[in-house]
C-alpha cells in the first residue's frame, strides 16, 4: 500500500510479553476471550494509510503490505503509544480535587478533556496521577490484513466523517465541494481537520458544516 490510500483492515491488537488482547476488530473473539465491550463498534476498520488513524508501526507495516495479505508484526513503544515519561507523573493536592467533587482512589481514571489520566495513588492526601497512556512503553503485537483497498469517492468521505464524529457528521458530495451535516457541534479543529483531508484526497474545493434545528 501507499501512503494516503484508503484501505479496510481486520486487525488483533496484543501486548507482546503477556498476550493480552488490548484492541481487535473481530466481534466474535471478543465474546469467546471475555473482552466483548458493548460500547465498542467491531467490524473491519476503514483508515488512511499514513494519516495516524493507527498507531505508527501499524501504518508502516501497512505500507508493506497489499490487498488479501495478512502479517504479525511486533512493534516497538516509540511507534506504538510511546515510551513512558516520569514527566507526566504529576502530585496533586486531594482537596482540589474534591473541590471538583471528585475522590480519587487507586486505578481511577480520571478525563481533562483531551487527555485521560490514571490514579496510581492517595496517600496523605496527596495524589499521584499518570498522563501516560496505559500501553506506553509496552511492545505490542500486531495481526492485521488488508481487505480491500477503497476507491468510491462516497465511501473514502465517509471514512474520514467516522473516523471523526461517526453518525452525527453525514457528508453530501456536491460538484466541486463536500457539504457535512452536523448532528451536534464539533470544536473547531476537529472541523478544520476533516476539510484538510477531505481537500486532499477527494479533489474538492470547499467543505461546508451545516447544522441542522
Amino acid at each position: 500500500m501507499l501512503e494516503g490510500d484508503f484501505v479496510e483492515i481486520e486487525y488483533i491488537g496484543k501486548i507482546k510479553d503477556t498476550g493480552e488482547i488490548f484492541d481487535l476488530t473481530d466481534e466474535k473473539l471478543a465474546k469467546e476471550k471475555g473482552i466483548y465491550n458493548e460500547k465498542v463498534k467491531y467490524g473491519p476498520a476503514k483508515i488512511i494509510v499514513g494519516e495516524n488513524f493507527v498507531v505508527k508501526g501499524l501504518d508502516k507495516l501497512l505500507k508493506k503490505m497489499k490487498v488479501n495479505e495478512e502479517k504479525v508484526e511486533t512493534i516497538k513503544p516509540e511507534d506504538g503509544f510511546g515510551n513512558r515519561d516520569a514527566k507526566l507523573v504529576k502530585v496533586v493536592s486531594e482537596i482540589e480535587l474534591k473541590k471538583q467533587k471528585i475522590t480519587p482512589f487507586p486505578g481511577m481514571v480520571l478525563d481533562f478533556g483531551d487527555v485521560k489520566a490514571r490514579v496510581q495513588s492517595v496517600n496523605s492526601g496527596r495524589v499521584r496521577i499518570d498522563f501516560n497512556h496505559p500501553l506506553a512503553g509496552r511492545e505490542l503485537e500486531y495481526k492485521v490484513k488488508i481487505n480491500r483497498k477503497i476507491e468510491d469517492k462516497e465511501e473514502k468521505a465517509k471514512v474520514i466523517t467516522e473516523f471523526f464524529g461517526g453518525k452525527d457528521l453525514i457528508p453530501k458530495i456536491l460538484e466541486n465541494k463536500i457539504e457535512i451535516e452536523e448532528k451536534k457541534e464539533f470544536p473547531e479543529k476537529i472541523k478544520k481537520k476533516i476539510a484538510e483531508l477531505m481537500k486532499k484526497y477527494l479533489s474538492v474545493e470547499k467543505v461546508d458544516f451545516v447544522r441542522s434545528f
